[in-house]
């Protein structure tokens, strides 16, 4: 993922919105692309498809190596937003976003999914870390109770 600031990105999707809102009122021409009846097209950092992927590997590697674990991958996913948003301060100089949405899972269940961005914390400071949490798949509480510390 391109390193951008969380305020440019959350600016983008806000004006974005925007338009969005705009363009709904007006009826679907025949160049107008649209998967399925209302289709909404989700463009935060949270819906972004490299972090997804994270997710889904580093799920994969849970699922493979914490003792009874259902083997199931995470299919998709979806219903992405934005929880929080911490800037970067003279206190505490990491970014951080939080973003909550739902996991399909290769079973066909879905379970509630919640994650972090921090950018600039991955391997020896280049790039962003994420850090995730499936309900019902923290069976050591990393992350506490039900995922407590991601939401």
């Amino acid at each position: 993922m391109p390193r951008r600031s969380i305020s440019r990105l959350l600016t983008n999707f806000i004006v974005g919105a925007g338009l969005t809102v705009s363009i709904a009122g007006s009826p679907a021409l025949a160049a107008d692309y649209l998967v399925g009846p209302g289709a909404i097209v989700e463009t935060s950092v949270c819906a972004h498809e490299k972090v997804h992927a994270v997710i889904q590997k580093n799920f994969r590697y849970q699922v493979t190596h914490v003792p009874h674990l259902p083997d199931v991958d995470i299919a998709a996913i979806y219903n992405t937003s934005i929880t929080r948003h911490l800037p970067a301060t003279e206190n505490s100089p990491i970014e951080r976003l939080y973003c909550q949405g739902t996991a399909q899972l290769s079973d066909g269940s879905n379970r509630s999914i919640w994650y972090l961005i921090e950018y600039g914390q991955g391997f020896a400071s280049i790039g962003d870390n994420v850090e995730f949490c499936v309900a019902g798949f923290d069976r050591w509480n990393v992350y506490n109770n039900w995922c407590r510390v991601l939401r």
